[in-house]
């Protein structure tokens, strides 16, 4: 199981997401508290963020290697500002390779997206018949060999089918259609994904059959005035952090307001 976070809010320097809460992303891939699977997160790790003022592509930066040995984050965090940022840390599925193509968040467009969870023995379950139901366009702008690009790809499937189609509803389509698939082929799935196109943020706690991985949001921190933090783990002491009910979406609007869907 991956550890993930997304921030959406005033801009803020990248280490006040990654660097300076005393349980960050840093921690939790040596000291997880709630990962339900794996012990550490040391598959590499990766973030996106979006330019605080110009309407351009988000940028990604990503490595193979466990998130405390990187010694070129700290200086990036401390320099790049934004006011929507993912980020993740890798516990790699078995059989998965370590490379960067499999190293999330994965990008199209204004579109990023992370994903902590499984599709149970992807390759030899679901493969085929995801890659098959994806558009020619979403089909090939897969370069790794993760259920996680392949479930990406597939939101970007559903908003490439319906282009007006709200964040969350690509989603939803997603995880349902994902669960019917797993369901006839008698498979559990785990889909705590966040997504992000710059203005909003959603995220899903969700998996068939059995309980999803843990996920949080927060809002309105002394640290973070008017942001709002999803996280799989709680990164600071705040007793306002509220967990995100099985199964259901939580939903962050550009202008900060936050509501949930059960899906």
């Amino acid at each position: 199981m991956c550890r993930l976070l997304g921030y959406l809010g005033p801009s803020v320097r990248l280490d006040t997401l990654l660097l300076k809460p005393e349980h960050s992303l840093i921690a939790q891939s040596y000291q997880p508290r709630e990962m339900t699977a794996g012990l550490l997160n040391a598959d590499g790790f990766g973030l996106g963020w979006y330019h605080p003022e110009q309407p351009i592509a988000p940028c990604i930066y990503r490595n193979t290697t466990p998130i405390w040995s990187d010694q070129n984050l700290t200086n990036l965090a401390h320099y790049v500002e934004s006011g929507c940022m993912l980020a993740y840390v890798r516990s790699a599925t078995v059989g998965q390779s370590v490379q960067l193509s499999n190293c999330q968040p994965y990008r199209q467009g204004q579109l990023l997206g992370i994903h902590n969870g499984f599709i149970d023995q992807f390759r030899s379950t679901l493969y085929r018949k995801l890659r098959s139901h994806l558009s020619d366009r979403c089909y090939q702008t897969i370069e790794g060999t993760t259920d996680s690009e392949h479930i990406f790809a597939l939101v970007c499937h559903e908003l490439e089918q319906t282009p007006d189609l709200p964040l969350q509803s690509a989603l939803t389509a997603t995880l349902k259609r994902i669960t019917n698939w797993a369901a006839a082929a008698n498979i559990s799935v785990s889909l705590n994904i966040v997504l992000s196109d710059g203005q909003s943020l959603v995220a899903s706690r969700y998996a068939y059959p059995n309980p999803p991985p843990s996920l949080y949001w927060v809002q309105d921190d002394l640290s973070l005035p008017s942001g709002v933090l999803i996280a799989s783990e709680p990164t600071f002491e705040n007793k306002h952090w509220t967990a995100v009910a099985e199964n259901s979406l939580v939903v962050v609007t550009p202008d900060q307001e936050v509501y949930t869907e059960t899906v």
